[in-house]
This record gives C-alpha cells, structure tokens and sequence, in this order.
C-alpha cells in the first residue's frame, strides 16, 4: 500500500495530549492527514486539538477516548503503560475491524536509568491482541523522539520506524502511515510475537540521549 492510499483516512491518536500522541498527531496533520485526538477528558482533548490544528493548519477535531476511537479508520495508541490495559478493554468494541498501531513502551525507572518491564504477554501490542481479538493490531513508532516531533522548526524527522504485526496489508498501510511525515521511513520489522524487543530497545535509546544530550533514532542500513 502506497503513502497515497493512507492519505484518505482519518487517524485517531488515543493519548493524543501526551507528548508522543500529540507530537505524531502534530505531524500527520502537518502532512495533510485528518486527525483525532483522543483522551479520557473531552474538553483536554479539544484544547488540544485546536492547539495543533493552528499550528499545523491542518484538520484536527477532538473527543473522548471512545468517540475518538469510533471516528478513526486506523488508531494509535500512545497512552501510559499503566492505563493500557484498563483503555483497551473498556474500546474493545469501539475498535472492532479497525487496524491498531500500539506504540507503548513499558518501561520502569530507577537511580540506573530507563530499564524494560516484564509483560506477561511477551509485549504491550501483545497485550493489545489479546485484549482486542476482532482489531488488526500493529507495533510501531516506539522510537520517535516526541521532542523532534513537536518541535516546527524540526523540517524532517530523521528515522526509521519498525513496524510488526501478522496482518500484511496492516502492516504496509501503517508503513505508509509512517512515510507521510517527512525523513521518516516505515520499514517491516517481523511479527507482532517479536515487538517485546523493539520496545524494551527504547530504553537503550533513553540512555543513549541522556549520555549524548541528543535526541537519537534508528536507522536500518541495507535496505
């Protein structure tokens, strides 16, 4: 599927008013998408949105978590690990048929850092699967610095993004997804079995930024 096919949906970011959801809402109503930012509170959600809409000059509305979910073609999910569980199941049928992107990391912090936690599951999108049996889920975006992805003066966004799941049209679409934001590439990573990986690699990145004063990425050579 080509970045001109993705072009017609409307993408719904649940968490969209935390900075990773709201830095990829950002984007892809910069690059011309219709967006909908998602949140447990309606009116945070619409603040929000207007926000990005004027910076943007692109077509943002806002709603509750699950008018945000009805709304969208294709979801993403940006929430909190901690409210990842309790989100999912309370929109399982709101997301029915519809393909979810999940780019939760879960992670801890101690005096040593960033440090993955262990999900019974295997992963976060895992979680996301079982929780959502009649979705199309997809793993993706866990690496994006949301500093470069709110910051205007920020042109390209310099990165690749892994993108896993079992579904292949899903996936291409959310490959496409990806390539609509300038410098960005969306490349297949393996099966959503393999996301557990690729989110715990956010905290090598964490510490790499914190040694680095950097706002670090992944890029993928040879293809």
């Amino acid at each position: 599927m080509s970045e001109q096919d993705v072009r017609g949906v409307t993408v719904g970011v649940l968490g969209g008013t935390g900075p990773q959801g709201k830095g990829l809402a950002y984007r892809w109503a910069r690059a011309g998408l219709k967006v909908v930012i998602g949140s447990r509170d309606a009116a945070r959600a619409e603040s929000a949105a207007a926000e990005l809409a004027e910076l943007s000059g692109g077509a943002v509305s806002g709603a509750d978590n699950a008018a945000c979910a009805t709304a969208a073609d294709l979801v993403l999910v940006a929430v909190p690990w901690e409210a990842h569980e309790p989100t999912l199941t309370a929109l399982r049928e709101q997301l029915a048929g519809k393909i979810v992107i999940d780019c939760v990391n879960p992670l801890g912090f101690d005096k040593q850092g960033p440090f993955a936690l262990d999900v019974a599951e295997g992963s976060a999108a895992q979680q996301a699967e079982g929780l959502l049996p009649d979705s199309r889920v997809t793993a993706a975006f866990h690496h994006v610095s949301a500093v470069l992805l709110a910051d205007p003066e920020v042109s390209t966004v310099d990165t690749d993004v892994l993108v896993l799941g079992d579904d292949r049209e899903a996936t291409d679409l959310v490959r496409a997804l990806a390539d609509t934001i300038p410098g960005m590439r969306g490349i297949f990573g393996g099966r959503l079995r393999n996301a557990g990986q690729v989110e715990a690699l956010t905290a090598n990145l964490i510490a790499v930024n914190r040694r680095h004063k950097t706002h670090a990425g992944v890029r993928i050579t040879g293809v």
